[in-house]
């Protein structure tokens, strides 16, 4: 499997994250295609298949990331 750079796999999680928290997915079309985009972008670069485990499975590549499992985290 390829793997992203951690400077890409940072840039799309900090775009996913700010869509997210702008609660971009109830917004317009533009907006929700970007999301499914980023979405597909980042479960394609971190080889899952849901948003979830790739946001923590992109997490845990990047430099500095904690070596305990966040996905048992709440948000």
């Amino acid at each position: 499997m390829l793997m992203a750079h951690p400077a890409v796999l940072r840039n799309l999680v900090e775009q996913y994250d700010a869509l997210r928290i702008l609660h971009a997915e109830n917004g317009g079309a533009d907006v929700r295609q970007r999301m499914d985009d980023l979405a597909y972008t980042l479960c394609v670069s971190t080889g899952t298949r849901d948003i979830d485990a790739a946001l923590i499975a992109a997490r845990h590549r990047l430099p500095g990331a904690r070596p305990e499992d966040d996905s048992l985290l709440t948000a």
